[in-house]
């Protein structure tokens, strides 16, 4: 009887924790990126499900035919030898289901790295994505914008982040709108994303970054195009200029609320890809301009190529 009531009492705490939890937000996507990772889950969910469901219905079939059963002390089983079709099922089903996942998985990558789909021929919005310890700050240098975790975002556009940070590796993640991708101090990560629909959406530093890791989240809003321009009106007209001396108060380890700023960081405190780095542009001209000198000059000197190059 106790056993019994405890079994009820286990499966009604079970319950009722289930019925507080919230959808995953990876399984309700709101833009072509997230689709195609929301997909790619289920696929793998249901040939997990199927070899679980294959493997439960062989072991209760092996343990009813083949369970132990009275014979006589001198009783030996006959010598059977390995059957080649079994082994061949055993080991080939498992090196297909491997290789069928693998080919998605590339497949999914490539199409998640670029531009999302249905989006390719528009332009996309640039947002610069940085993070410092333990904030997010969002600018805009097309609209002369910056926010400190928030983010507003027209739906049917591509958006392209710039990801960057300012202390510890981060992983910026928007779950509802595409895949995580780090944030690093001294490179910058593109990531591609868009919105199929308004609304709000919950973002995150996914990487642990120090004792403030779980706080380091920010907000994201989904608007018309419409809307998005009005709003980068109202931030000129209402805002205060972002200074350099404000944006390394910002930069100090702490949390913070919800902040707004015409300008942007970046016109002072520019990300990595323009200092240094190999996709910096100043470097990619001055490589340019060095190589076609070498041209016009018909140089062929190995060692002067060399010099050229470590630009």
């Amino acid at each position: 009887m106790i056993k019994k009531w405890t079994f009820l009492t286990s499966v009604m705490a079970l319950l009722l924790i289930l019925t507080g939890c919230e959808p995953l937000l990876v399984l309700d996507p709101k833009g072509p990126q997230a689709e195609r990772q929301a997909s790619d889950i289920m696929l793998s969910i249901g040939i997990m499900a199927v070899i679980v469901i294959v493997v439960m219905v062989m072991l209760g079939y092996i343990l009813i035919k083949y369970r132990a059963s009275k014979q006589s002390e001198d009783y030996e089983p006959p010598h059977l030898e390995g059957n080649k079709w079994v082994e061949a099922i055993c080991v080939g089903i498992p090196v297909l289901i491997v290789a069928y996942l693998s080919f998605v998985s590339v497949q999914s990558n490539y199409i998640v790295e670029s531009a999302p789909e249905g989006y390719e021929e528009q332009e996309p919005l640039v947002i610069y994505a940085s993070s410092s310890n333990w904030k997010w700050h969002f600018s805009y240098p097309e609209q002369g914008v910056e926010t400190v975790n928030y983010l507003y975002i027209p739906t049917d556009r591509p958006i392209e982040f710039k990801l960057y940070s300012y202390g510890p590796i981060t992983s910026f993640w928007i779950p509802q709108l595409g895949g995580q991708k780090y944030a690093m101090s001294d490179m910058v990560t593109t990531l591609h994303l868009a919105a199929d629909s308004p609304g709000e959406f919950m973002g995150r530093n996914a990487n642990f970054s120090g004792k403030g890791f779980a706080e380091n989240t920010f907000n994201v809003t989904a608007m018309s195009q419409k809307e998005f321009d009005e709003w980068v009106d109202e931030v000129h007209d209402t805002a205060e200029p972002l200074t350099e001396s404000e944006f390394q108060k910002l930069l100090e380890p702490g949390h913070l609320g919800q902040m707004t700023f015409t300008g942007t960081h970046l016109e002072f405190s520019p990300a990595p890809e323009h200092n240094h780095g190999t996709n910096s542009e100043s470097d990619t001209d001055t490589e340019s301009e060095d190589h076609s000198s070498h041209h016009m000059h018909g140089n062929t000197d190995e060692s002067e190529h060399t010099d050229h190059s470590g630009h």
